[in-house]
């Protein structure tokens, strides 16, 4: 019992005591069974009710300096007191029980207020599923006004409240069927020092209709407030700055502190990484963290263009420059992107001859039109950027050194996705909630074990494939909220990808084999080249050769 007990004889003599007793009159059960009372509580007045047969309740009594609130009750047989117990409990504990409970009840008559006047639906159940609260909307609907004190599964058709009770598994989201009425519900468990002692449950939406008639109220005011945006914005602007690019790994922290430093100045910059790593997402938000900002950001793909129209397109013409010529001319894209900034995207795909017109460019701060004769002056600053490797395009004689260096001031290598594995589950969140705006589909989250899959997968083609595959998911969806692993692609979730498991295997083993699928992964992706390899494995070629003959890999 929580309450101290003890009890006397009708002599007076002590025949029980529980262990609260022996704890709060600092005694022992041994030394105190047999003895009188009154030898050791001399002030009791248990022997008086022993004597009169008439019970004591709620009395203080003083111990020790501590104060008891006691209740003394004679044990009658035969119309004759035969003994006499004494329950008793610290009064500090009951005042700070006292003050929990008027605590506690101050909250549920809040909250029982606050249900009924905002007209929810809503309940809440014990840890055993008994429903404690429900508001008078909801009992209304489910034609049970009595419905605490009972078991949940009595009183309201498909519920899981229950299950969230038990299981302690947050439920949002979730489609239930109550009497003909298809509703959207959430079921989030109670917990009071990490143990769950209830759920609570709200109708979120109480017809599934009222949730796609709401969804689509949300579509429509956000392709408004995008179409005003597009009034404001003028096209030749940057969408992008250094808070929308998402990382946290050390690399990409310190590509955008550096980022956001060069931007203040004047210097061409080249962006180099893989497909798919971001390479113009960072070309915007240097131009928005520049003095330039207020100026026009002009994009221009060098391998869209044919060669043959790359240098009208980039300085523009006059009138009657050639057959087929615009009347008036036209503005090429240094011309409009004046006073701002320029992205020239896969400039490794730029031919020589419009290398070299480029180069006079950035070395003169001027430049012609087609079939025009006027110089006019330039004021642009240059961002490029390529998924190839130009020092080696320029070893080939693929590209003008000189044009190069000249574009080759500051540089950023953008990482794959694979080297920064731990801004998976950040990115693939903020792609989930970009894509359900504009795909019009609600999603509530992705599983953890869907992001394990991400997480161990390559990606080959980085954020790009990865957008892709989240919006493959999204589409699969059906009444699920939440995307899974049978969403995803077979190649995410195929054995090879699983968490590398070592079974009885040494650690050394495990390594090993670690080891040789890297090395044999990274010559594949260089074509075998070596130098390259050793290069891209941060070790160098005399280790690389040694590590391939004690792997026994053979060519790839």
């Amino acid at each position: 019992m929580d309450e101290a007990v003890i009890a006397i004889d009708n002599k007076g003599n002590i025949i029980s005591m529980n262990k609260k007793a022996e704890l709060y009159l600092d005694l022992t059960y041994e030394d105190s069974i047999g003895k009188n009372i009154v030898n050791i509580i001399a002030n009791t007045k248990l022997l008086d009710v022993l004597d009169k047969g008439e019970k004591q309740l709620n009395e203080i009594f003083r111990f020790n300096n501590k104060d008891f609130l006691v209740k003394r009750i004679p044990i009658i047989e035969n119309g004759k007191s035969i003994a006499a117990i004494a329950i008793f409990k610290d009064r500090t504990e009951v005042n700070k029980m006292n003050e929990k409970i008027m605590q506690d009840q101050g909250y549920i008559e809040i909250l029982d207020t606050l249900l009924n006047t905002v007209n929810e639906w809503a309940v809440v159940v014990d840890k055993n599923g008994i429903i404690t609260m429900m508001s008078e909307a909801y009992k209304e609907f489910t034609n049970e006004p009595n419905a605490v004190g009972k078991h949940v599964t009595e009183v309201i058709q498909n519920t899981r409240m229950h299950i969230v009770a038990q299981t302690g598994v947050r439920e949002v989201g979730d489609i239930q069927e109550i009497q003909g009425n298809r509703m959207i519900a959430m079921r989030v468990p109670i917990k009071r020092d990490d143990k769950i002692i209830g759920a609570v449950g709200k109708v979120m939406f109480k017809d599934i209709g009222d949730f796609h008639t709401v969804k689509q109220k949300v579509l429509e005011l956000e392709k408004e407030l995008e179409y005003y945006k597009n009034e404001v914005i003028e096209d030749r602007s940057a969408k992008y700055t250094f808070n929308s690019i998402i990382g946290n790994t050390e690399k990409m922290k310190q590509l955008k502190k550096i980022g956001s430093r060069v931007a203040k100045s004047k210097s061409n910059v080249i962006i180099t990484g893989e497909s798919g790593t971001g390479k113009e997402l960072f070309a915007h938000s240097i131009h928005n963290a520049s003095n330039r900002k207020l100026g026009p950001f002009v994009r221009l793909n060098c391998a869209a263009i044919p060669s043959e129209l790359l240098e009208s397109e980039l300085f523009g013409y006059e009138e009657g420059a050639f057959t087929g010529a615009k009347k008036g001319g036209k503005k090429g894209k240094f011309e409009i992107a004046n006073g701002g900034t320029i992205l020239l995207d896969e400039i490794g795909d730029m031919p020589l001859n419009m290398q070299a017109k480029l180069l006079r460019v950035l070395q003169e701060k001027e430049f012609e039109s087609v079939g025009g004769n006027t110089v006019k002056g330039l004021d642009v600053r240059i961002i490029a950027s390529t998924n190839k490797d130009l020092r080696k395009l320029v070893e080939e004689k693929k590209f003008r050194e000189d044009f190069y260096y000249r574009l080759n001031v500051v540089r950023f290598d953008l990482p794959p996705l694979r080297e920064r594995k731990e801004d998976i589950r950040e990115l693939a969140i903020s792609l989930k909630n970009k894509l359900t705006r504009k795909l019009g589909i609600y999603v509530e989250d992705i599983s953890k074990k869907s992001i394990k899959y991400l997480e161990n997968y390559n990606w080959p083609g980085n954020i790009r494939e990865l957008e892709n595959v989240i919006e493959r998911a999204i589409n699969l969806l059906d009444v699920e909220l939440t995307i899974e692993p049978h969403h995803l692609p077979q190649r995410i979730t195929s054995e090879k990808n699983r968490t590398i498991y070592s079974g009885d295997k040494k650690l050394k083993t495990v390594l090993d084999d670690v080891e040789k699928d890297m090395i044999i992964e990274y010559l594949k992706r260089n074509k075998g080249n070596k130098n390259q390899t050793s290069k891209a494995l941060g070790i160098s070629r005399v280790s690389l050769y040694k590590k391939i003959d004690k792997h026994g890999i053979d060519d790839v």
